[in-house]
């Protein structure tokens, strides 16, 4: 094998926004059975490391042609970091104020993130859960007039993967087998968009969604409240708290709503998040795929299929942020900062620039 040489994209970009989508299927070599093909999607390409940049420009840019958003309006949101990162970002491309809410259960690198971004991050007790951090935007927006995104209840949401994620999964696998396609969910805007077009175009493909185990929403089979304008006004009373954070509020969201009603999905299938943390490690180590809990859980789903699948199966896994934004949570536990036995041992193994020991 030769020097690997690259060409250039063969453009320039007017506006980091125009980077958005166009993330790479990369196959799994290592830790996928031998008899089936994995791939994976990696959305952690996206400027801003997450699927949810795709939503937070579409929410924008749809309201700015409509003429929802005014001309330097505030925005503000709901969320659990990935839309509120990607919010942020857009914002400080198009110059508007971004006020986030989000549950104080939430790591601590997404708060850091949207600040830098220059957003303003009001914190809300985790005691409320996702409910909480929602009334809590609805009623700022309210009074102050801000412009509240919805990315829970917009059309804008699921519209943006069904012209772009959709479309790139098709010319990905144009002429190829794709027997599955595994996501999880959060908004629902992935499954819903996608879903549209795989049932039409792929119809032989069989979307698999999964939820946490602990807190499985869908499968309780009870749809919360909403009200006129498709907010909910209720937590969902099958909802606990779990580890895969940006996946499950404690409300099924109107963007799911589609999917469910629409049947978008072959079969539904719970994991544990510490089987996600699993996974996502795994994924590090032996791929060279850095992914957060909710892409582990996503792929943890994808190999109890694998493992059972005819040979020559095909998967495809949504992997839908980085690892980065967890490095306080549970996926990073036992994950040491200073040298191990192991690499004293081998840093001593040479007489130079070793470390002080005690």
């Amino acid at each position: 094998m030769g020097i690997r040489t690259t060409e250039g994209r063969g453009t320039v970009y007017s506006s980091i926004l125009d980077t958005i989508g166009d993330t790479p299927t990369v196959r799994i070599n290592n830790i996928a059975p031998d008899h089936v093909q994995v791939y994976v999607k990696l959305e952690a390409f996206n400027p801003a490391g997450s699927v949810k940049d795709r939503l937070a420009v579409n929410i924008i840019e749809a309201a700015e042609r409509d003429g929802r958003l005014k001309p330097g309006q505030t925005i503000i949101e709901a969320t659990s970091g990935n839309t509120g990162i990607g919010l942020a970002m857009v914002c400080a491309a198009k110059g508007y104020p971004l006020v986030v809410t989000m549950a104080d259960s939430f790591s601590v690198e997404r708060r850091r993130l949207m600040r830098f971004f220059g957003a303003k991050v009001v914190l809300t007790p985790r005691a409320l859960k996702g409910f909480g951090m929602y009334s809590k935007a609805k009623e700022l927006a309210e009074e102050n007039g801000w412009f509240l995104a919805s990315q829970f209840e917009t059309p804008d949401n699921a519209d943006i993967h069904e012209s772009t994620t959709a479309r790139e999964i098709l010319a990905d696998f144009d002429g190829q087998r794709l027997d599955y396609w595994v996501t999880g969910y959060g908004t629902g805007g992935t499954v819903s968009g996608v879903g549209r077009v795989l049932r039409e175009s792929r119809p032989d493909t069989k979307i698999i969604l999964t939820e946490p185990a602990n807190s499985a929403i869908v499968a309780s089979g009870y749809v919360n409240t909403r009200n006129e304008n498709n907010q909910p006004t209720e937590s969902h009373p099958s909802f606990e708290p779990h580890p895969i954070q940006g996946w499950t509020p404690d409300f099924i969201p109107y963007v799911l709503q589609e999917a469910l009603d629409g049947s978008y999905y072959d079969k539904l299938i719970p994991v544990a998040g510490a089987e996600g943390i699993s996974w996502s490690r795994r994924l590090a180590a032996e791929e060279g795929i850095f992914t957060g809990i909710s892409g582990g859980s996503t792929f943890a789903v994808a190999m109890q299929i694998a493992a059972t699948a005819a040979k020559g199966t095909t998967l495809l896994v949504m992997l839908p942020d980085t690892g980065e934004r967890y490095l306080s949570t549970p996926l990073f536990e036992g994950i040491p900062e200073e040298m191990d036995d192991e690499e004293i041992a081998i840093s001593q193994s040479t007489p130079s620039a070793q470390m002080p020991t005690d």
